[in-house]
């Protein structure tokens, strides 16, 4: 039962974050129309348990007016509303209000601002400390979002803590996107043939699902269940099966190791997770399923 649908509002960032593991850059295409985010919403509420929308990216903040007018309609239906930021636009104290205001007055539910290494190296002052600050004060229900890069090396995770400013998540790279190319190489090696499960999602009963503006649904970044432009969400879930789907199958009976026997990809002896063997496999075989395994955004495509 789908409660939670997730818009990645646009492909485009201020940031090219090696660990981005949807491949956003300033130059990266793909951004809802307002008219598109109509169409998503009224086939979210069609289906009747979606709970929560979340609006992120990229970055959403870029295209303010449609985030706003998003924001608007998804609680015109009666949605909880989350958005996902790196605070980019807080580059003061005065910014960080002017842009946030208007999302208290919408009464969202949840404000997750990325304040880590990747997005800002100086970690005493900047946009996302500031945009958090400034959420806090006028009593949005703001979190941070942190990856922490420390120890032996980017794949150290991150320890959810608390700080004096408020709760503070925490988590490890998932070595999928840009992560793959760019930092599995400072990964702890492992053996391919351990990763036999998916560790972070269910495949067979999702609750939660994103859709781009291309209209690509995800039950995964890069793992498409079908396009809600050309067959209505409810339609897709309905039809939806794990063991049928020809991605999905595979990691439910065995894992990434099974994903890549059953793509006949040979993967190298060692690698950095799970996220990176099956990363590495659907990338290796995006040609034998084009629809599925889109849009290239997340597989860093030029």
């Amino acid at each position: 039962m789908i409660t939670q649908l997730h818009f990645i509002t646009t492909y485009m960032c201020t940031h090219t974050c090696d660990h981005c593991f949807v491949c956003s850059s300033p130059a990266a295409e793909g951004t809802f129309t307002p008219g598109q985010i109509v169409q998503a919403l009224d086939q979210a509420q069609a289906i009747g348990t979606v709970e929560r929308i979340y609006f992120e990216g990229g970055e959403p903040f870029l295209f303010y007016p449609l985030l706003m007018e998003g924001i608007r309609q998804a609680r015109a239906r009666g949605f909880s509303v989350g958005v996902v930021t790196n605070g980019y636009f807080a580059t003061s104290d005065e910014n960080a209000r002017l842009f946030l205001e208007p999302l208290a007055e919408l009464g969202i539910a949840g404000l997750s601002i990325s304040d880590d290494v990747f997005h800002y190296e100086n970690r005493v002052d900047n946009p996302a400390r500031r945009a958090f600050s400034a959420a806090r004060e006028m009593g949005l229900p703001a979190s941070v979002l942190t990856l922490d890069a420390g120890g032996s090396g980017p794949d150290t995770p991150g320890s959810p803590r608390e700080e004096k400013t408020g709760v503070v998540t925490g988590g490890g790279i998932m070595f999928r996107g840009r992560a793959a190319g760019r930092l599995s190489r400072y990964a702890s090696p492992r053996d391919w043939r351990q990763f036999t499960r998916c560790p972070y999602e269910d495949l067979v009963n999702p609750k939660r699902l994103h859709v781009d503006s291309f209209g690509n649904l995800q039950i995964c970044q890069g793992i498409s269940i079908g396009n809600i432009w050309e067959h209505p969400l409810r339609e897709l879930l309905r039809r939806y099966s794990a063991a049928r789907h020809p991605i999905c199958g595979p990691l439910v009976r065995g894992g990434p190791v099974q994903l890549a026997r059953d793509l006949d990809y040979t993967p190298p002896p060692t690698v950095a997770d799970a996220c990176h063997l099956c990363f590495l496999a659907r990338k290796a075989r995006r040609e034998k399923y084009p629809e599925i395994l889109s849009p290239g955004q997340v597989y860093c495509d030029d």
